[in-house]
């Protein structure tokens, strides 16, 4: 071939090379927008994934259900971007707990003409005692089973209005989801119920557990009752030992997402036992420890029968 030609037919060949592969993204593309444009589902945004994971069981694929916040975010103080307000605009519906939990969630709101349901509405409200957020609300209502199904009852009835048509499957998706709530809330109260009344103890680092501890007839110690600054002070150390000590608790515990130095102080100081890590604002990824909001709860229910009692659930 005449050295000439060469770089023709390289030309050529490099041209065919860019428009085959153009042809090929630009197919992709058309695909990706084709099937986003097919899921004409109405659209349900929940304020934070364990919100978001129950959604989806009652829901049952009929609806699209998202998460505003991602997984391990700070819930309480989570500032909004203005994606999730562009996202929200084209909304359906929005779910938050409510109870003051999300401290962004109404000035969320303005300006977006998007109805939203509270799914802790109907719950017996229980009230934060100390500190300064003494007389409010504790907002993890949805660390009770039996609580979680007052929100899946707001959830079957938000999702059958706005989509009537598949009422049927939200009904018995959600009967079916308290089912196995109530099974594990019936395990946790069968297995506590062996312990001496004083070590029916439930110690955590921040009281986000008293929902829990109530319907499991536990009593309540914490070093805090509001994860504000994760610190703690000397008098909020010494108090949660000599409760330890007076009770005899045999274990104590902390949350995934602060320190727990303090409580490891606690430890240290009253002889107990470290018991481990409980789960509460946020679910984790696909592969991790706590994925469905069912993980989370039946992952505490076992750390907590089985550093209390000494049996595995």
């Amino acid at each position: 071939m005449p050295r000439q030609l060469i770089p023709h037919a390289c030309r050529t060949l490099s041209f065919l090379c860019v428009a085959a592969l153009t042809f090929v993204l630009s197919a992709c593309g058309n695909a990706d927008a084709e099937s986003a444009a097919s899921d004409d589902r109405p659209l349900v945004l929940t304020t934070f994934t364990v919100l978001s994971d129950m959604a989806e069981n009652v829901a049952g694929g009929h609806l699209e259900v998202k998460s505003i916040t991602k997984v391990g975010a700070e819930i309480h103080g989570y500032e909004p971007t203005p994606g999730d307000i562009k996202k929200a605009s084209k909304a359906d519906l929005i779910l938050d707990n409510g109870l003051n939990l999300e401290v962004w969630f109404s000035q969320f709101l303005d300006g977006l003409k998007v109805p939203h349901v509270v799914v802790s509405a109907g719950i017996d409200e229980l009230s934060i005692t100390e500190d300064a957020y003494a007389g409010k609300p504790n907002p993890h209502a949805w660390m009770s089973p039996l609580n979680v199904q007052i929100y899946v009852e707001n959830m079957i009835t938000a999702f059958s209005a706005l989509d009537p048509q598949h009422a049927g499957d939200y009904r018995a998706n959600g009967d079916e989801y308290k089912q196995k709530l109530q099974s594990i809330q019936d395990e946790l109260v069968k297995e506590l119920a062996m312990l001496p009344m004083n070590q029916r103890a439930l110690v955590t680092c921040e009281g986000a557990f008293s929902y829990l501890a109530r319907d499991a007839g536990l009593s309540e110690k914490y070093i805090w009752a509001v994860n504000a600054e994760q610190q703690a002070t000397p008098a909020q150390i010494v108090s949660a030992i000599e409760y330890v000590k007076a009770n005899k608790v045999p274990a104590v515990f902390c949350e995934s997402t602060i320190s727990d130095a303090p409580m490891r102080q606690v430890v240290e100081a009253s002889g107990t036992s470290f018991g481990g890590t409980l789960y509460v604002d946020s679910l984790s990824e696909a592969n991790g420890p706590v994925p469905t909001y069912l993980d989370l709860i039946r992952h505490d229910s076992a750390v907590i029968i089985k550093a209390l009692t000494g049996k595995n659930s």
